[in-house]
């Protein structure tokens, strides 16, 4: 238990003997690499999130350093995200203008109530909560993220006026009256910006094509005299490291930002797992989800005090990290500190970055997010899941972006308990050509079953969602198939709650009425544990449960009549051939 309690809350300690000199230097190399890649993206994803450039920069140099530590995955990365960045964007624009005080202070106390979230669903062993939220919600949701980031960023790559807080719809309206109104000069600078990282990606993949793009546009704007043109900069980012800061923790406050505060962590923890798993799968890692609640939430409730907004895993950096060679979390250690030394040494050349620069290379980051091959895999193969894409992509183009969450979970959710609360019901019968008599499923293998018991194997759980259908099931074995003996495989229930159990107890009653029964065999040491300390042994009978299947049979056997027994030539069990052994009693 001590040990439990110490990996909980000390998670480093036990990779922190897998370091020596070899996977210091690959781990300072994968740093170095992912250092240079967020430098562009932590200004971009600021930008989305309506706050200073630097605030980027300050969430990838702390945020990733308390989730290395306290996480469980090695290779994950964290810090801004563009789903998290617009979902701040679209919760916090509610409440003050975007880039003033007051919005920094509510993006920073939305990020601490966001962490207390994570921090307490990690605690509270949660982590498992992530596996009922099927990963097209946050296909659908990143989808509709990259159109609504794309939409916000044409103004600055067309250099037209759009007023802050224009609706999705509306935003388009205006933009197409002001089309005529283009800067072309603007949209240059963006197209050199963006065909630039384009080509850099195509032909040169190892090397930062975000940044090396910006450059581009610099000296775009410088050649084309941008300052003459209506090009407007981003200006110069502070050469220094994340100050202190204090979100607000009035209760106004946290009222207001309360309900968004928890998209967020949702949101956070959905990235943060799945990414997660996805690298553990290259790397033969086995991720802790609940451990990776806690770093997440500790990321976030430290990173808000050190002016770092919300972040979560990064798809992107955590991908490059381990294709790097990073060995341990040290890479994330490395890439946040070499950072720290970049802005210090690079921060007022953004001075010279043109906002349509910017623009370009969010567009590019947008048009990544949407992954069209598994989009137009769902779309063709499955309905359900379809319909969760679907409804979630909409929501979050033309509804508030945490509700667009919270519909995309709550159908994610319908659609596992619709799925579950229809287990599969299995007939099983005996096959005559096999030695041992194996019990077959009917409809794999077309063998005779005996008209007067019923042997079914029922998957899954047997809980409150599932009873009315299993119900329905048995009723339609009594009503269409005439027969009362039914004996259910248990073997593969892994699950059964008192609802369940009332359901089998009723049936059995009903059963035993009409001169039959419910016989179970196989039950799982906890459903059986269940059971008997639910007193459901007593209510169903102590002779209805067997420990195997030939032993329910022969037992249920003696109960069938015997007269329909002579005159059925199927005779599929062994049981049957003592059948005409037994002469009619006589008067």
């Amino acid at each position: 238990m001590k040990m439990l309690a110490i990996r909980t809350f000390l998670p480093f300690l036990a990779w922190f003997p897998l370091i020596n000199r070899a996977s210091l230097r690959a781990d300072l190399i994968a740093g170095l690499t992912g250092a240079v890649i967020v430098l562009p993206q932590g200004v971009a994803f600021a930008t989305i999130a309506g706050l200073p450039p630097e605030y980027g920069l300050y969430t990838a140099m702390v945020t990733p350093v308390i989730a290395a530590l306290f996480g469980s995955s090695r290779h994950l990365i964290s810090g801004p995200t563009t789903a998290i960045s617009i979902v701040i964007f679209a919760s916090v624009s509610h409440h003050a203008t975007p880039g003033t005080p007051e919005f920094i202070t509510m993006a920073l106390t939305l990020t601490f109530l966001a962490g207390v979230y994570q921090l307490g669903f990690g605690l509270a062993r949660l982590g498992v909560l992530v596996n009922f939220v099927s990963h097209t919600v946050v296909m659908g949701f990143t989808a509709g993220a990259a159109i609504l980031i794309a939409t916000s960023q044409l103004k600055h790559v067309l250099g037209i006026t759009i007023p802050r807080g224009e609706s999705f719809a509306h935003t388009w309206v205006n933009m197409y009256h002001q089309l005529g109104q283009t800067n072309f000069t603007v949209l240059g600078i963006a197209l050199v910006t963006l065909l630039t990282a384009v080509v850099f990606k195509r032909l040169f993949p190892k090397l930062p094509n975000l940044l090396l793009g910006l450059i581009a546009g610099s000296l775009a704007a410088v050649v084309a005299g941008g300052t003459d043109h209506g090009v407007t900069f981003i200006g110069e980012i502070p050469a220094q490291l994340p100050p202190l800061s204090m979100p607000d923790f009035s209760v106004n406050a946290i009222r207001q930002l309360a309900p968004e505060a928890f998209a967020v962590a949702l949101l956070g923890l959905i990235e943060a797992v799945s990414i997660a798993r996805s690298v553990a799968t290259r790397s033969n890692q086995r991720i802790n989800g609940n451990q990776e609640f806690i770093g997440q939430g500790l990321s976030n409730i430290v990173g808000s005090f050190f002016s770092s907004y919300a972040g979560s895993g990064s798809f992107t950096r955590s991908g490059i990290n381990y294709q790097a060679g990073a060995q341990t979390p040290m890479a994330a250690i490395f890439a946040a500190f070499l950072l720290m030394l970049v802005v210090l040494l690079i921060a007022p050349l953004t001075a010279y970055l043109p906002v349509a620069a910017m623009g370009g290379v969010i567009l590019l980051v947008a048009y990544s997010l949407i992954d069209f091959r598994h989009i137009g895999e769902t779309l063709s193969k499955s309905r359900g899941e379809s319909a969760i894409l679907l409804v979630t992509f909409f929501s979050t183009l033309f509804l508030e972006l945490e509700f667009a969450i919270y519909l995309g979970v709550l159908l994610s959710l319908i659609l596992y308990l619709a799925r579950t609360s229809r287990p599969e019901i299995i007939t099983l019968a005996p096959d005559s050509h096999d030695a041992g008599h194996r019990l077959v499923n009917v409809d794999t293998k077309p063998v005779s079953e005996c008209p007067q018991m019923k042997i079914i194997r029922i998957d899954r759980a047997i809980y409150f969602g599932s009873v009315d259908y299993i119900q329905s099931q048995i009723d339609a074995i009594t009503e269409k198939e005439g027969i009362v003996h039914i004996l259910i495989d248990a073997s593969r229930m892994n699950y059964l709650d008192m609802a369940g159990a009332d359901m089998l107890a009723l049936e059995n009653r009903r059963l035993h009425a009409r001169g039959g029964g419910l016989y179970f065999c196989g039950l799982k040491s906890s459903v059986w544990q269940f059971v008997a300390e639910g007193r459901y042994v007593r209510a169903i009978g102590a002779n209805a449960f067997f420990d195997h299947k030939s032993q329910a049979i022969a037992a249920i056997f003696k109960k069938l009549d015997k007269g329909i027994c002579r005159q059925c030539s199927l005779r599929i069990f062994r049981e049957c051939a003592t059948v005409d052994e037994v002469k009619p009693v006589t008067r």
